[in-house]
């Protein structure tokens, strides 16, 4: 603190001479085991309840067979820890005259931003399948191309279902779409911005969101993904544009496995390509969206200056 009295209305963290980044890593590393644990808690007691579990050796077999229940037990543990336990914990990084919902801001956008939110997330996904192809190129250990190729086939097998749409697209896209922004972009993002600049701030939420779905084949498009919901956030100055953007990403994937399986949409992150026109056409609108919102955000930003 160079030697300055820390002031009273300054956060729990600065006050104690925390680092905002530091105390962010600690909270997405619990967050993230609290998380897993009480989803595998939940969904084995509801397993339970149903009398789907006749002993510890069908633990697997059950879970494969109640799906819904696991996603309900997963729904349980993002609620409870990446969105409600996580506000709490941004209490000890905001200052007194700094409210929760303006930390991680939950305030309305500009309705510019939605709208480009929708449009980027949507011309994005050509470029995302290239990446994804790219990162399959690389060494991955067998255990995390089964792990993720196991979790495929279970989401598959629900979404084959009937009746499976509506509760696939509150667990997949709704819960995620609103709990892993308010960890990520809402307070991990934030805090990264106060110890760092804000490019830094931008890339390694970027980074540690890729890293956080454990699934190094998918590592670069997540990332990247990740890295344009944080610009979104940043630009927009609220994290409605990131949350509207996630659910669209994953709501697509649903919708894309559920109705369209043999579609080329469906083949986004295998060994495959994406047309060449296709990726061109992906890249060149993208790149085009990014410099209109970097353009807005700009002229937005001076506005406010002269004001």
């Amino acid at each position: 603190m160079n030697g300055e009295p820390v002031p009273f209305t300054a956060s729990w963290a600065r006050r104690n001479g925390f680092s905002d980044a530091g105390l962010a890593l600690i909270w997405l590393l619990l967050a993230f085991m609290l998380f897993q644990f009480t989803a595998g808690i939940v969904a084995i007691a509801l397993i339970m309840a149903r009398g789907e579990l006749a002993s510890p050796a069908d633990m697997m077999a059950a879970m494969e067979s109640n799906m819904d229940l696991v996603f309900i037990g997963n729904s349980v543990g993002q609620i409870l820890f990446l969105g409600t336990v996580t506000l709490f914990i941004t209490r000890m990084h905001t200052d007194s005259e700094l409210s929760i919902t303006r930390y991680v801001r939950i305030n309305r956008p500009l309705p510019m931003y939605l709208v480009a939110a929708v449009v980027l997330f949507l011309v994005v996904q050509p470029l995302i399948w290239f990446l994804g192809y790219l990162n399959g190129l690389l060494p991955i250990p067998d255990f995390f191309t089964d792990l993720q190729q196991s979790q495929y086939e279970m989401i598959e097998r629900f979404l084959s279902e009937q009746d499976s749409v509506l509760p696939a697209l509150f667990n997949i896209a709704v819960v995620p779409a609103i709990c892993e922004e308010i960890l990520f972009r809402g307070y991990l993002q934030r805090s990264f911005e106060r110890s760092f600049k804000m490019s830094t701030a931008i890339l390694v939420s970027g980074v540690l969101f890729g890293l956080y779905h454990v699934q190094l084949q998918n590592l670069m498009p997540l990332a990247t993904l990740g890295v344009l919901l944080a610009l979104l956030t940043w630009m927009s100055g609220s994290l409605w544009p990131a949350i509207v953007a996630h659910f669209i990403n994953n709501a697509g994937a649903v919708i894309t496995l559920r109705y369209f399986p043999e579609s080329m949409v469906s083949e986004m992150g295998t060994a495959q390509a994406p047309p060449i026109w296709l990726l061109l056409c992906s890249a060149v609108l993208t790149a085009g969206i990014i410099y209109l919102l970097f353009t807005f955000h700009h002229v937005q930003s001076s506005k406010t200056t002269t004001d």
